[in-house]
């Protein structure tokens, strides 16, 4: 993003104008069609100078509560910081570096969350890392299997 382009006009539109382009009826299908893509390579593929990941991720936040489906988007937002900072998945160690790429993941993956979710967010982060995944684990959608039992599906 170059400039605060993704700021002028009206965004929303332009959002939805290049999800239409691509195919498809809402946010939220352009992004499931692109399961653990971090948040902004998605807005790069909406438009690489006028679009901030931080457009996409309030798009899906906004579809996620019209459709009464905000904890599957609280987990997809979880699978995609988890993509960007542990690329190659859950840390067999968490010496000092790891650790830290974990706290990012967690960290930004809270500070995205809605308030509703807040506080079951941060029982799953502390879950995360009391019990860790097998080394490895990197989910690879909202429906995974421990992310389901963590965050399960019960609008708050």
């Amino acid at each position: 993003m170059s400039g605060g382009r993704a700021w002028q006009g009206n965004v929303k539109a332009r959002l939805y104008e290049r999800v239409r382009e691509r195919g498809y009826d809402s946010l939220t299908a352009f992004a499931e069609a692109r399961p653990a893509v971090p948040l902004y390579l998605l807005a790069e593929e909406l438009g690489n100078d006028d679009v901030a990941a931080v457009q996409v991720l309030s798009g899906l936040l906004a579809e996620a509560e019209q459709s009464k489906r905000v904890t599957r988007f609280v987990r997809d937002v979880l699978v995609r910081e988890l993509s960007e900072s542990l690329p190659n998945g859950w840390p067999a160690v968490l010496d000092d570096e790891n650790r830290g790429e974990v706290a990012l993941a967690l960290g930004t993956w809270t500070a995205y969350t809605p308030t509703t979710h807040e506080e079951r967010v941060r029982r799953a982060g502390d879950a995360l890392l009391a019990a860790p995944p097998p080394p490895g684990w990197r989910p690879m959608g909202p429906d995974d299997e421990l992310l389901l039992t963590l965050l399960p599906d019960e609008e708050v």
